[in-house]
């Protein structure tokens, strides 16, 4: 699964990665973006804007908001088989714009699991697959919501997770959010694991796993 992440760059950096895109001006780079809270995505309902979104998809159908807890990841391998994933496939994906991510390592012997940050070579900015919707409260409130679509790792992250999220590559970007319903089948090929011999990963501190933690810190190597 992908529970934490990362997107630290500068909002100038953010534009002109994505110039064509606007941007709201409350973002603020974040170091350690935990489920429920609020992520920058690209939808694709071709306003050619970033909005902020909740970490937890809630579907339209959804008789309570909560559900979003549960569903912050979405397994590549069964998005056609799962109600709250079937529709926003074909007809609500999204980039979700991260610079890193954290995952945990199970250690013989020990009860704590070890945190690791992960990022790529170069530190750019990458985006995750989403798929996203949109709940209406009864109130007449309007929740925009997300989740990180997850695959079997590389080999970099097998010997930490047995899952990572799917980093879409660059020339796959427009395909992911065009506008237009696709099939799964032209879809299902994108949401592979990202190549290894691109990717770093290192020991954290445990202070990631508080979600009230939040500092640059965070992401530099444990130093034992």
């Amino acid at each position: 699964m992908c529970g934490r992440f990362t997107l630290t760059m500068a909002l100038d950096d953010l534009r002109e990665a994505f110039p064509e895109f606007t941007f709201p001006p409350t973002y603020a780079p974040r170091y350690n973006i935990a489920p429920t809270q609020p992520i920058l995505a690209i939808p694709n309902d071709g306003r050619a804007a970033v909005d902020l979104f909740l970490w937890g998809l809630i579907p339209s159908w959804a008789k309570d908001p909560t559900i979003g807890n549960r569903l912050i990841n979405a397994r590549s391998e069964t998005l056609t088989e799962k109600p709250s994933f079937r529709g926003p496939l074909r007809y609500k994906r999204c980039l979700i714009l991260a610079d890193g991510f954290y995952e945990w390592q199970s250690r013989p012997g020990v009860k704590t699991k070890q945190p690791y940050y992960i990022f790529l070579k170069d530190h750019r900015l990458f985006a995750f697959a989403g798929l996203w919707d949109e709940w209406h409260a009864p109130n007449g409130g309007v929740i925009r919501s997300a989740t990180i679509i997850t695959t079997t790792p590389n080999a970099l992250l097998e010997p930490i997770h047995n899952r990572m999220p799917v980093i879409l590559h660059p020339s796959d970007y427009t395909q992911w959010i065009d506008p237009s319903p696709q099939h799964p089948e032209h879809l299902l090929p994108l949401l592979r694991p990202y190549p290894a011999e691109e990717m770093l990963a290192h020991p954290v501190s445990p202070q990631v796993n508080s979600p009230a933690i939040d500092h640059p810190d965070l992401i530099r190597p444990l130093a034992y």
